[in-house]
């Protein structure tokens, strides 16, 4: 006997049953009421979780070395997240990526350097903005030629509008 309305259902145990004025936990055996057990969801969700903040730092000897890795990694994609950067990024990848560019950056390799490693290692895709190639043309110049066959549909539609 199962009594399964709005709730869900785990095979033996139904995880809770809505019925009128009661929220019956289990087969019925035991009565909650409502704000009870909004208190013990509350307090279940609430009491296990985890903030994963990371206080990384990476001290540079000067300014111009700090803003040339903020800027570089705001430019390349976390290849574990979905369309974010490793500065957004708490990935263990991320992690490790940033970690590699900082050894970079303090060994003095230039920002076109650093990407192309990282290109060669995982691909074009990691950079947020592409670089211009052949792979890239299309992708570079679509914008340009939708606005052209945008602008020739709307030109050809006022000039046979305009001949009516």
């Amino acid at each position: 006997m199962n009594y399964i309305s709005g709730g869900v259902d785990v095979g033996w145990v139904s995880v809770f049953c809505v019925t009128q004025q009661q929220i019956m936990l289990g087969y019925g055996k035991k009565r909650l009421t409502q704000p009870t057990l909004f208190f013990l969801l509350f307090f279940i969700l609430f009491s296990t979780t985890i903030h994963a903040t990371t206080n990384e730092t990476y001290p540079f000897s000067s300014q111009t070395d700090a803003s040339r890795f903020q800027t570089l990694t705001k430019e390349i994609r976390c290849v574990v997240c979905q369309n974010q950067s490793i500065a957004d990024s708490n990935a263990p990848l991320a992690n490790d990526l940033r970690e590699k560019m900082y050894k970079m950056v303090l060994a003095n390799e230039t920002n076109d350097a650093i990407k192309t490693y990282l290109v060669k290692r995982y691909g074009e895709f990691i950079l947020l903005k592409p670089r211009f190639n052949a792979y890239t043309f299309i992708l570079w110049l679509f914008p340009v030629l939708g606005l052209a066959l945008t602008l020739f549909v709307f030109s050809s539609l006022s000039n046979l509008l305009e001949k009516k």
